[in-house]
């Protein structure tokens, strides 16, 4: 299946309020990106915070994504304009920005996004101009999403300052890290959290701001859709690999009864 020419869809729908099921790249491989994208997510991000995928495996994962309707996100190690703009340059349609904290850093994760006079970003969309089309440059400004992530008490004490941010596309919970911040540990089923994390949704409406979060279920997928967020992951390639492959072992080994294995040749 071809990827449609131009656009981001997913920033499209958000706009309209429409929701999105996005995943998560840890495995730095074309083919696994491949494979995920044509399983028809609407959004992929590839983690380079966290995980294995360097620089040239990430370039070619974009590549492989962009063979499909699948919008591809990178979530860059850090809000640094520089690593902003070398994968917006590199063809992703929207950055992650990790642990942004005030207005200022969400400004600066915007300005890195959007060309002079809007923004800082530099001339030089090397293979964004080859993956999305003639005139990229006159569109990107409207097409690139901005995605900051809100993850620590800090980010909470400011975020309508983060929320009110001119060009900011959406915001992203990583809730473990949020737990951190409020002291707890992931996982923590401690209502603070799920204040927490409905505070920010609210926010995101009221300002007109996407509000996403990282699951890894598909009950937790369907509840916080219908909650209303707009940018919710599904899961990762490896989380989905590992439970596919142990559920239809310990399937297996449930058939064959007593003493048909446990780890090993």
């Amino acid at each position: 299946m071809a990827r449609a020419a131009g656009g981001n869809a997913a920033l499209a729908r958000w706009r309209r309020g429409e929701p999105t099921v996005g995943g998560w790249l840890s495995i730095g491989s074309s083919f696994s990106a491949e494979v995920m994208a044509h399983a028809g997510f609407d959004w992929l991000c590839l983690d380079l915070q966290h995980g294995p995928i360097d620089q040239g495996q990430a370039t070619a994962m974009l590549q492989a994504i962009t063979t499909t309707p699948t919008v591809p996100f990178v979530r860059v190690p850090w809000n640094e304009p520089a690593a902003i703009m070398r994968w917006l340059d590199a063809g992703a349609l929207g950055v992650v920005v990790p642990l942004v904290n005030g207005r200022e850093e969400a400004e600066r994760a915007v300005s890195a996004c959007r060309y002079p006079p809007a923004g800082i970003r530099s001339s030089g969309a090397y293979r964004a101009e080859l993956a999305w089309g003639a005139g990229y440059a006159r569109r990107a400004d409207s097409e690139v999403a901005c995605i900051v992530m809100i993850e620590t008490a800090e980010a909470l004490a400011n975020l309508d300052d983060i929320l009110a941010t001119p060009g900011l596309d959406a915001v992203y919970i990583g809730p473990s890290d949020l737990a951190y911040g409020l002291g707890l540990a992931p996982g923590s089923d401690d209502p603070r959290l799920g204040q927490a994390v409905e505070r920010v949704r609210a926010g995101a409406a009221r300002h007109g701001v996407a509000s996403g979060i990282h699951t890894n279920s598909a009950a937790a997928t369907a509840d916080y859709l219908r909650r209303g967020f707009r940018m919710v992951t599904l899961g990762s390639d490896r989380g989905f690999m590992r439970s596919r492959a142990e559920s239809d072992l310990a399937a297996v080994r449930a058939a064959l009864g007593p003493g048909s294995g446990g780890g090993g040749t």
